[in-house]
């Protein structure tokens, strides 16, 4: 009976063996589908607005993650790339069993209205090479409501994260002059952590203001400061010099920024082991987009005094220093000199108008060539350098008083007039030359001075070959070419002074060859690899093209006042927003840098290229039709 029992018991046993090698075997099989490797994207919304950014993210996960490489993102050709490819990674530790998961993720933002697919990205594992799912969005005209952000078990609200990230707009004065510069800090607070890149959501408009960007660092430098009793860490997003260019109480509308916030979960389970899942070893937090916003600030903009106005003043506010320099003072009849007058000092240099020159008789004055150069680094400094072209006509000594200059000084809140020295020049009798000399350059004018030929006064070699037929060919064309000529030229001549009394037309028809100087400019800056000086020269090629074409000048032109007037053009709404979105790319370029600077740089050329292309096509139908 006992032998009987030990064998059944032994045969118990060795079934039981069977029964636990069959489950271990099963475990080890889970444990490999559980931990196979997965390729999936995922965005933040499907229906996503106009002006509205969002996230995408492709994640790979697999027990190891070491042998990843090689990730190659879709095309983004209907998306403005505001951020990206952000990496993130993370590890998981469940039973003993480490796994994990590695994220590249973009901030988007559409370009135009639609339904899109992204395709998919790719990634290779160990040799394999595996593909996400494809995503579509639908962008819509207006901005859906955004939902609540949960946080584990709980919620977190925008109010609590506005107490403790927030946006603040200062100035440097709420009381200035006309003209005067008032300068306006953005500033972010912030006592939480920033999970990536911020996107600008919207960018302040200037109504009223000439605008001029100060250089900040494209990198957030935070420093610690105390504002109403609680401690931020501050660091300035950007900075902006403003001239009023008309009085009234004038307002600067809101920065607003989409922040990806760490948040800290929270839990309400009220489980013993929450504690210890909250140690910081383990990843706890979460990003949430958040929508920052800053406060909008209101100017005071006073006249210049109307008392002891000097008869010189031009509109110019600041302090400046004028000098002179002519380039000799003995010269002759028709050969010119040069005036050079350079302006300097702190003010707005590039709205500074011209001093006049007035030249005593038998001097002749011809269009003056300028130059500035700005510095933007704190308060608005520079020179402009303005060189005019004299030629004397007659014979004696010829005295060129000096020129004033005069501005508002707001410091001193007078009236300053500062002025150049006066020039003698001592004119002799030169070589006859040709008095019509309107329209030349300097350098024309002395190549002329130098190319006189002298009539023979022998006849040379002459011999006759015969009779001149009188309605041959060589005839006729010597009576119709001059008188075709002659048309021409009067043709060419009304033209000119068409344009010369018209000066909005001649801004209208030179804006096209301006931006295209401008653009080859910007392109020798792009071959550098000069970031910050691509975007500013291939802006101003933009804005430049617009104030010379809609006819809008320096003080007023705004992205604003550019679609109000291009709207009046019915000019198509696609392509507005294309202008809308290649301007604020060039400003989203230094919150959101990307890692291929060429890559960034070649396409915003190409798309602002297409832009004035496509607008001198609407705006000038007849040269392409």
């Amino acid at each position: 009976m006992n032998l009987k029992g030990d064998i059944k018991l032994k045969q118990n046993l060795k079934n039981m063996k069977k029964h636990y090698l069959k489950i271990f075997l099963i475990i080890i099989l889970c444990r490999g589908l559980i931990y196979a490797q997965s390729f999936n994207a995922s965005v933040s919304n499907t229906t996503v607005g106009l002006s509205d950014q969002f996230q995408i993210s492709f994640t790979f996960s697999a027990q190891s993650i070491n042998g990843v490489s090689n990730f190659a993102p879709p095309n983004f050709n209907n998306f403005m790339i505001l951020s990206g490819p952000n990496e993130s990674t993370s590890m998981q530790i469940i039973n003993s069993s480490v796994s994990g998961s590695k994220t590249y993720s973009y901030y988007l933002q559409p370009k135009a209205m639609g339904r899109y697919t992204i395709a998919s990205a790719s990634i290779n594992y160990d040799g394999k090479i595996l593909k996400s799912n494809p995503l579509t969005i639908t962008v819509v005209k207006g901005s859906p409501k955004q939902k609540t952000q949960a946080q584990g078990n709980g919620t977190v609200s925008d109010k609590e994260i506005g107490e403790n990230l927030f946006i603040r707009a200062v100035s440097d004065q709420d009381k200035v002059y006309m003209g005067q510069q008032v300068t306006v800090t953005y500033e972010l607070y912030t006592r939480l952590g920033i999970a990536s890149q911020m996107s600008v959501s919207k960018l302040p408009s200037y109504e009223g203001f000439w605008s001029e960007e100060i250089n900040v660092p494209n990198n957030i430098t935070f420093k610690t400061e105390v504002y109403n009793g609680k401690q931020y860490r501050v660091g300035i997003l950007k900075k902006v010099a403003l001239f009023p260019t008309q009085q009234g109480v004038l307002s600067v509308t809101p920065m607003e920024l989409n922040i990806p916030v760490q948040i800290q979960r929270r839990s309400q389970s009220g489980n013993i082991f929450d504690n210890f899942f909250n140690d910081p070893f383990f990843n706890n937090t979460q990003a949430v987009n958040y929508d920052a916003k800053s406060n909008t600030l209101h100017i005071r903009v006073i006249p210049l005094p109307n008392q002891n106005v000097p008869k010189s003043f031009n509109g110019a506010v600041g302090n400046y220093t004028i000098n002179s320099q002519l380039d000799k003072t003995d010269t002759k009849t028709n050969q010119p000199v040069d005036l050079k007058i350079n302006i300097s000092g702190t003010g707005n240099i590039q709205l500074l108008n011209l001093p006049e020159v007035k030249l005593p008789t038998g001097l002749e004055q011809y269009e003056p060539k300028t130059s500035d150069q700005v510095n933007r680094t704190g308060l608005i400094n520079g020179s402009k350098t303005i060189d005019y072209l004299i030629v004397p006509r007659v014979t004696g000594k010829k005295e060129i008083p000096p020129v004033k200059f005069s501005f508002f000084n707001p410091a001193k809140h007078e009236y300053v007039t500062v002025s150049t020295q006066p020039y003698e020049i001592n004119v002799a009798q030169g070589p006859a030359s040709d008095q019509s000399l309107a329209g030349y350059s300097k350098e024309d004018i002395k190549i002329l001075d130098q190319d006189i030929r002298y009539i023979k006064t022998s006849p040379g070699d002459i011999s006759r070959i015969g009779s001149i037929g009188i309605f041959g060919f060589g005839f006729w064309s010597s009576i119709i070419l001059p008188f075709a000529a002659f048309v021409g030229l009067i043709s060419w001549k009304r033209k000119n002074d068409k344009l010369a009394g018209n000066l909005q037309l001649l801004r209208y028809q030179r804006a096209e060859k301006i931006a295209r100087t401008r653009f080859k400019t910007a392109k020798s800056l792009m071959e550098s690899n000069n970031q910050e000086g691509f975007y500013s020269e291939i802006s101003l090629a933009l804005f430049g093209y617009l104030e010379d074409k809609l006819h809008i000048s320096k003080a007023d032109i705004s992205l604003e006042k550019a679609e109000e007037e291009l709207n009046k053009k019915s000019v198509n709404e696609s392509l507005l927003v294309n202008l809308k979105n290649c301007i604020e790319k060039c400003e989203y370029a230094r919150f959101a840098p990307s890692g291929n600077l060429s890559t960034e740089m070649n396409e915003m050329y190409n798309d602002m290229t297409n832009v004035i292309i496509e607008l001198e096509k609407s705006l000038t139908p007849k040269k392409y039709s």
